[in-house]
């Protein structure tokens, strides 16, 4: 028998993040296959986070995928407000920086008063939902140029791509829970997703020496009854941190041609609470700059959707007699479509 490649990333002694071999779950022989299958939902179980690698998405269109976030968001700033997002239904468009403040905070202090203690977030995004979605056209830019109609283009490849990915990782989850390996399969073929390209910008590190409470990001689940699992592709940059279980927040270091995948909040509700959805946030990054200033960082979030025609109810057999049902089931084209949430 063949054991699949996996190792992990650890900051503590406590948490990690387990780096998984994909390829041995897409192309391996059903024994692997399982195995691998049990060692990302174990990942998702203990820490909510796993690192992927040859997770089959081609390098060349990842790295043209981030080129042309980048170009996007050096467009003047009328032309990408000409863009912009316009309501939670639709969450579609641009979104300029110090508009957006994320927190898990659901009561107390009002969003203005976070602000001025902790500052805004230092971060733009551009959200892309799935094409064709009848009252929720996303906001292309290719009509404002050559360039815009080619970041459409690509863009919408990479949807597709990603879509994909999604399909099989949630076939991996229902291996590791000991379901058809289909059995999600027809909870997530719309593609009812959500692209976020995100750009935190140069920043001064004396913006985080005068607020010791300054983050690009705040601390957040991806949060809501609607997202299963998020892939996320960042640069090189670092500053993700992930929220241990002793509650401290470690870093989810960047390690090159990996995707990260961290299960949602829906997920948690639809398994039961059999995997964790994990607290995580962008600060600035550990490494000491050799210049007043940290570098912009980058980052690709795919946010993966039930189809929002589906009702969801518990997973089989993820309750028992014992362990029983913690939550009702929801349909989810009742629901309002939360707006997207940052890595």
């Amino acid at each position: 028998m063949h054991s699949p490649a996996i190792s992990s990333v650890a900051d503590s002694s406590t948490f990690e993040i387990p780096l998984i071999d994909f390829s041995e779950f897409l192309n391996g022989c059903p024994e692997t296959r399982r195995t691998t299958a049990i060692a990302i939902l174990t990942g998702f179980q203990r820490s909510g986070f796993i690192y992927l690698k040859n997770f089959g998405l081609p390098k060349p269109l990842v790295a043209e995928t981030f080129a042309k976030s980048a170009a996007f968001f050096k467009r003047p700033l009328d032309q990408k407000n000409s863009l912009a997002w316009t309501t939670p239904a639709a969450n579609r468009g641009y979104v300029a920086e110090g508009l957006e403040k994320v927190t898990d905070r659901t009561e107390g202090q009002s969003i203005e008063e976070l602000r001025q203690q902790e500052g805004q977030d230092l971060k733009e995004s551009f959200e892309i939902g799935r094409e064709g979605e009848e009252g929720h056209p996303n906001h292309w830019p290719d009509h404002l140029d050559a360039d815009g109609g080619k970041f459409k283009a690509h863009m919408q490849e990479f949807f597709g791509k990603c879509t994909q990915l999604h399909v099989e990782v949630m076939r991996a989850i229902a291996v590791g829970l000991g379901l058809e390996e289909r059995w999600f399969d027809g909870y997530c073929d719309q593609g009812d997703n959500t692209l976020r390209l995100l750009h935190y910008p140069e920043v001064s590190t004396e913006v985080f020496r005068k607020n010791g409470l300054q983050v690009r990001a705040g601390a957040h689940t991806d949060y809501g009854k609607s997202r299963s699992i998020t892939l996320l592709f960042q640069d090189m940059a670092g500053g993700l941190q992930v929220e241990s279980p002793n509650g401290t927040f470690v870093d989810a270091t960047p390690i090159e041609d990996t995707v990260v995948v961290n299960a949602g909040d829906l997920l948690a509700r639809w398994s039961n609470d059999n995997v964790k959805s994990t607290k995580h946030r962008v600060v600035e990054p550990r490494k000491a700059a050799l210049s007043e200033k940290h570098p912009p960082r980058y980052s690709i979030a795919f946010f993966c959707n039930p189809n929002f025609d589906r009702f969801i109810e518990a997973i089989p057999g993820t309750y028992d007699e014992v362990n029983v049902r913690k939550y009702e089931g929801v349909n989810r084209n009742l629901l309002p479509r939360s707006a997207t949430t940052t890595v």
